[in-house]
């Protein structure tokens, strides 16, 4: 019972701080990108750039295109990616159309919130609100779709991965709206958002991800190591020692958890025992169940 009560907790949770993520890379367009006619990679990007072009709603155009390439997802990459990508889809769907509806002005347009001619200011702090949503979005298991689809049923028949498959098609992407404006500064400016995003993303992610190893010492080493497993969810192995000094006896608690995490097991330390030797040290990676899976090929 507790279990399934947790779950459904970790899935609530999921789903709350995918609606953060959303709700940052919504805000971006209508503040940031579309009042500079700046285009980004994925379905958002396309959809960006037959806005320019006709004036067809961003929202409408990237909700048909992911409803296609969802009926694809369901059938070849599984249930499992599906549903919150389903989630994510119609989730910002509504947030698009929200967001511009509160930012435009009287004439119906979005105003250049830092003046005319601060596109590469514009890039820099979209590229690093989008950067941020998708961080999160996909540090809880989200996708926001389109090329990540995409991305996924080609690296399941493929030995490509899936950095390089959205990689070429952001590119491509984003060069395309050379044809509508004619102008290849529009392509950089892009191309600058585009690595902005990259950079934010990967910052989100990595920091999320970081592991820390303890090594600690305490008569009340069993006290500490059950509730480490209750509160943390996290692995404690318990291993014999000596004390050289008074060749006494001792139990070494070794634990590998997230970054994260570490306020949590030095507060559980200090109200067991507040005299416990502890030992903290970053990981370069930890691989294994609760961790990141071993990607090395056999």
């Amino acid at each position: 019972m507790l279990f399934a009560n947790k779950v459904i907790l970790d899935e609530i949770k999921d789903y709350f701080i995918i609606t953060i993520g959303l709700i940052s890379y919504a805000i971006a367009w209508p503040l940031f990108l579309m009042p500079y006619q700046i285009s980004i990679g994925g379905t958002t990007g396309i959809a960006s750039i037959i806005y320019y072009a006709t004036g067809f709603p961003i929202q409408n155009t990237y909700l048909i295109i992911n409803v296609f390439l969802l009926l694809f997802a369901f059938k070849l990459i599984g249930f499992k990616f599906s549903i919150k990508t389903t989630y994510a889809v119609f989730m910002l769907t509504f947030l698009l159309w929200l967001f511009q509806e509160l930012f435009k002005n009287e004439d119906g347009k979005f105003s250049q919130l830092m003046g005319p001619g601060q596109e590469l200011l514009a890039c820099i702090l979209g590229g690093t609100m989008c950067g941020f949503g998708l961080g999160i979005t996909f540090t809880h298991n989200g996708s926001t779709g389109g090329t990540d689809i995409i991305a996924a049923i080609v690296n399941k028949y493929y030995d490509v991965t899936l950095g390089r498959i959205i990689m070429l098609s952001d590119i491509v992407i984003i060069s395309s709206c050379y044809f509508i404006f004619n102008d290849w500064k529009r392509v950089i400016f892009g191309m600058v958002t585009l690595f902005f995003i990259s950079i934010v993303i990967d910052y989100v992610v990595n920091s999320s991800r970081q592991s820390v190893q303890f090594i600690i010492f305490s008569k009340k080493y069993d006290m500490i190591a059950d509730r480490i497993t209750v509160e943390t969810h996290r692995g404690v192995t318990v291993l014999d020692g000596e004390g050289w000094y008074s060749h006494g006896d001792v139990k070494v608690l070794i634990v590998l958890a997230y970054k994260r995490q570490s306020q949590h097991i030095f507060k559980i330390v200090k109200s067991i025992d507040p005299n416990a030797f502890i030992s903290q040290s970053s990981v370069i990676g930890v691989y294994g169940e609760g961790f990141d899976k071993i990607k090395a090929k056999v």
